[in-house]
């Protein structure tokens, strides 16, 4: 049984969403955000104390675009992985590394300055000027889904989700408003898949069920 650490609305959500496209069985397990915080138990188990944390086997892994990757080339073949024998292959890893590298860094930072450090040390230029930085770098994706429905390889993979939670990662952080007509009408198109569905419907249920509060 694959095991998942997770911590309702992180990136940890990427390979929740993609265990539920792969339709594999798992253990979803909740923390407090942040977990090396509030769950002093959970360095036991990852001594970073940070989301996601995967066990399969003797697999364990915390990288949250890394991961979704292994899922989708251990438990495969499927759809959702890109082959290195597909013209797409070099795109799809590009959007895989994207995902976190570029995407998600300066998110952390608007999140960081605005809510997670205490009042007085909160920094609104900080923050106006990474979240300028995120909507900056979305320009690749909106260039590629102005061109196609999918980031790659003309259809829906891997590189979809982890992309895909950045864009969730942004309309908590209120930023989507600034997102450009095609990111727009893409993030749409994502939350209308079964798989993205089951997985907000997972988070919510395992915490409500392990009485674990979403981060406010």
């Amino acid at each position: 049984m694959i095991t998942l650490y997770h911590c309702f609305g992180a990136r940890s959500f990427r390979p929740l969403w993609m265990l539920e496209e792969l339709g594999l069985s798992y253990d979803l397990k909740m923390l407090p955000f942040p977990p090396r915080v509030l769950a002093k138990e959970y360095l036991a188990i990852n001594p970073l104390g940070t989301i996601p944390f995967m066990i399969d086997g003797e697999t364990k892994m915390s990288e949250s675009s890394g991961i979704c990757y292994y899922l989708g080339t251990r438990h495969g073949p499927t759809p959702l992985i890109v082959g290195p024998d597909e013209p797409a292959y070099g795109a799809f890893l590009n959007w895989m590394y994207f995902s976190d590298a570029t995407l998600t860094f300066p998110q952390t930072l608007v999140l960081r300055y605005t809510q997670l450090e205490p009042e007085e040390r909160r920094n609104p230029q900080v923050a106006q000027d990474y979240a300028k930085w995120f909507l900056g770098r979305l320009r690749a994706v909106e260039a590629a889904t102005g061109q196609a429905e999918t980031l790659c390889a003309g259809r829906f993979t891997a590189a979809d989700i982890v992309n895909g939670y950045a864009l969730r990662l942004a309309e908590t952080l209120g930023l989507s408003k600034d997102f450009g007509p095609n990111v727009a009408a893409y993030w749409q198109r994502l939350q209308q898949r079964d798989g993205y569905k089951r997985a907000v419907a997972a988070e919510t249920r395992a915490s409500e069920e392990q009485k674990v509060p979403r981060r406010t």
